[in-house]
């Protein structure tokens, strides 16, 4: 009985240790990739030895989708029943999490550069990302769908191009934003893009492009 005291104790404190390692993971990964960014940079860190951390997440592979999935995590935690929501209100939720981002800038360092890096060949990181995108598009094309219902217009065939275009917009300003904060207003430059974007899929004009 006393040992099983003393593991429900511990349980809470094992439970912040393993979110400290990710946070601190997350900054070393964000600075020096995931390939140069070592085990032994994220034991020093976090005041442990490489054992330590194997200890908790068994591989640096392992550790590596925690690190994603906290990332992704911290999108949606002020979320009811912690789930990107629906029609408008999704692209709603996006610009807000570019004004979001605008406050935590280890966590979009981290994830440009593990997104980058993970379109080379065999990255652990690489299905992670492919199903995520896929994941995201089909949501926005959803969001659309939605929408179009609402208003009683058919749902236009540029929707899928429309999904992947706010997605690359969210990420290609992540990387001006870092580069130079000054010159890039994250949230304001993400709305006016994805306003664009869907004024054009809700509302089509002759393109100004000839």
């Amino acid at each position: 009985m006393a040992g099983q005291r003393r593991q429900t104790r511990s349980r809470p404190e094992t439970i912040a240790r393993r979110k400290e390692i990710v946070k601190i993971a997350a900054e070393v990964f964000g600075a020096k990739g995931y390939n140069a960014g070592t085990l032994g940079d994220i034991a020093e860190q976090a005041g442990m030895t490489h054992a330590g951390i194997l200890h908790h997440f068994g591989s640096k592979d392992q550790l590596l989708l925690e690190v994603l999935t906290y990332r992704d995590e911290t999108d949606v935690e002020d979320l009811e029943e912690r789930h990107i929501p629906g029609g408008e209100e999704l692209f709603r939720h996006l610009v807000r999490t570019a004004i979001k981002n605008a406050e935590r800038a280890g966590i979009v360092q981290s994830f440009v550069v593990l997104s980058a890096e993970s379109v080379t060949d065999d990255h652990p990181a690489r299905e992670f990302f492919a199903s995520r995108y896929t994941t995201l598009r089909g949501e926005i094309a959803h969001a659309f769908a939605v929408m179009c219902d609402e208003r009683g217009i058919d749902q236009p065939a540029v929707v899928a191009d429309a999904a992947a275009s706010i997605l690359a917009v969210m990420d290609g300003l992540q990387v001006q934003w870092l580069l130079e904060r000054s010159a890039v207003d994250l949230g304001r430059a993400t709305e006016f893009a994805i306003e664009a974007i869907v004024a054009s899929v809700l509302s089509p004009q002759p393109s100004p492009l000839g």
